[in-house]
């Protein structure tokens, strides 16, 4: 029997990364402590629920990701290149967590309820990046909006505000 070698991909990994998503990831089964350091990284379940808004229909679209970063730099004081840093952490943790409950729960203790309806406005802003809707952008953004305790009313609204052109709120 042929040994099994282990190989590591040397463009993404990084041990401190690791430790960095399994802390976030347990983080996620509770309420977030706003203790990290970096106060960016209290916003990775936002931008993870974001990427898995876009990663919905199994076609991560590159204008997908360029409104990813968009909203990031609209909705959080980032200067320069943070905005893509903290897409690309919140992908791996859209990749590490299997679960959308988990991510909700954590942008629901980020978000206040007041301002849930914006969160749906961007992601859709997001989906429909692409030019194209679909089953399962639909499913999800109904899933999320009833998770962050919103009708699915408001997610309706919300498309309908993108699909308007209005401006983000």
């Amino acid at each position: 029997m042929r040994p099994v070698r282990s190989r590591v991909i040397q463009w993404g990994y990084d041990p401190g990364m690791m430790t960095f998503l399994k802390s976030t990831l347990d983080k996620l089964r509770g309420p977030i402590v706003d203790d990290a350091p970096d106060p960016l990284r209290a916003h990775l379940p936002l931008a993870a629920l974001m990427v898995r808004a876009a990663r919905s229909n199994h076609d991560y679209d590159p204008r997908q990701i360029a409104m990813i970063d968009t909203v990031l730099a609209e909705r959080l004081p980032l200067a320069g290149d943070q905005s893509a840093m903290l897409r690309r952490e919140a992908e791996l943790l859209e990749a590490a967590t299997g679960d959308t409950v988990h991510l909700t729960r954590a942008v629901k203790d980020l978000v206040p309820l007041e301002e849930r309806a914006a969160l749906l406005q961007d992601m859709w802003r997001v989906i429909l990046a692409d030019g194209k809707r679909h089953a399962e952008e639909d499913g999800l953004m109904r899933l999320v909006s009833n998770l962050l305790g919103l009708a699915d009313r408001e997610s309706a609204f919300a498309r309908q505000r993108v699909q308007a052109g209005a401006p983000a709120s």
